[in-house]
């Protein structure tokens, strides 16, 4: 009697404990393959599938009146592997590095599509690192809407038709289904409990972080381990100061409006290679990053509709989403502007036709000079 009295009281132990807590996968990278043709990557005007659907950016109305109506249709960017960045800190900076190191979409017998990265480090010993980040800040208040025939993304519109707000771009399609990813961006993150980056490893000795910021901008960086093995991992970081016990924690009790709904989003990866090991060439592949963490709302039903009534959060994320799209947009109007003016042929144009006629005729008559 005794035993099943212990047995009861450790299995409610359990359930109170995993019910504390929420996992949700942050990002997933099998998911960002390029499945869009936006714009024609090839010069002769071939298109091909270069942009992600689900993830697509459009920067357009950060590029001004100078840009004509046919380069703007050409401005927008998503989250496709192929369109991620490799950032190295000044130690490891030089030509060929900066030329070699990037972010590829890897085909896996695992996972189908994971991220490749490839990173030249330098041979020298000294310190060094590189971030793996995406192309441009994950926006945290971007509403979801459907793209046409043409690659435009519609006017969003509330989900269910409801005062619950939109659905937004970069959050998951079903929040309350764990097995749902996020493309990048959770939202009513609370107290981070743990981060597991599913990760292969190629019996490189460097070390692995996480970048995650949250809704106050700040990002912070956590340390998932080393990557000296062979195959597929799962890295974790396990909160050191998370409290499990209820009783012993400080409670805080926040008014539930108009208090912003807190969120954790992808920053991306950071390789820290240390000086005593090797150089050169780094390479990694990524599946996916989830997180366990707890709630930082209950989500219950209320006798008012405050937002309805006050409009306050809305016209806050309206703010927030209007000044995270005119960084970005102007960050890709440069980057747009720059690549129009980079040069795009490979060889000279020959001056002179080495299989005309007159070629021929003038190296039959130096041949007869010679002799």
């Amino acid at each position: 009697m005794k035993k099943t009295l212990v047995l009861s009281a450790a299995l409610i132990t359990l359930v109170g404990l995993s019910s504390f807590a929420e996992e949700r996968t942050l990002i997933d990278f099998s998911l960002l393959t390029a499945d869009e043709a936006v714009y024609p990557q090839d010069y002769d005007g071939e298109k091909t599938n270069n942009q992600n659907h689900r993830t697509l950016m459009d920067y357009r109305k950060a590029a001004g009146a100078s840009a004509s109506s046919d380069q703007k249709e050409l401005m927008r960017s998503s989250l496709a592997l192929t369109e991620w960045e490799v950032v190295l800190n000044s130690s490891a900076r030089n030509v060929t590095s900066l030329a070699l190191s990037q972010v590829r979409d890897a085909k896996s017998k695992t996972f189908e599509h994971v991220m490749g990265v490839r990173v030249v480090f330098p041979s020298g010993a000294y310190n060094a690192n590189a971030k793996i980040v995406p192309p441009f800040s994950i926006p945290a208040y971007e509403p979801y809407g459907e793209l046409d025939e043409n690659g435009t993304r519609q006017k969003a519109e509330n989900s269910d038709g409801d005062s619950s707000g939109p659905k937004w771009q970069f959050e998951s399609d079903n929040p309350s289904d764990k097995a749902s990813p996020a493309y990048g961006l959770v939202k009513n993150v609370g107290t981070l409990k743990k981060i597991a980056v599913t990760t292969m490893g190629m019996n490189f000795p460097h070390g692995l972080y996480a970048l995650l910021s949250d809704n106050d901008g700040v990002t912070r960086r956590y340390f998932m381990g080393y990557l000296g093995f062979d195959g597929w991992k799962t890295l974790e970081w396990n909160n050191p100061e998370y409290i499990s016990e209820v009783r012993t924690r400080e409670i805080r009790v926040y008014p539930i409006y108009p208090r912003g709904e807190p969120f954790v989003k992808f920053e991306g990866f950071q390789i820290a290679r240390d000086a005593a090991h090797i150089g050169d060439d780094f390479i990694g592949y990524f599946k996916d990053v989830k997180i366990i963490y707890d709630k930082a709302n209950l989500e219950t039903e209320r006798d008012i509709s405050d937002e309805d009534i006050w409009g306050i959060i809305t016209k806050k994320e309206n703010a927030r989403q209007a000044l995270e799209m005119s960084r970005f947009g102007n960050k890709q109007v440069n980057r747009y502007v720059e690549k129009q003016k980079m040069a795009v042929e490979e060889d000279f144009t020959p001056t002179v036709d080495p299989n005309s006629s007159s070629s021929a005729q003038s190296n039959g008559g130096q041949a007869a000079d010679a002799k």
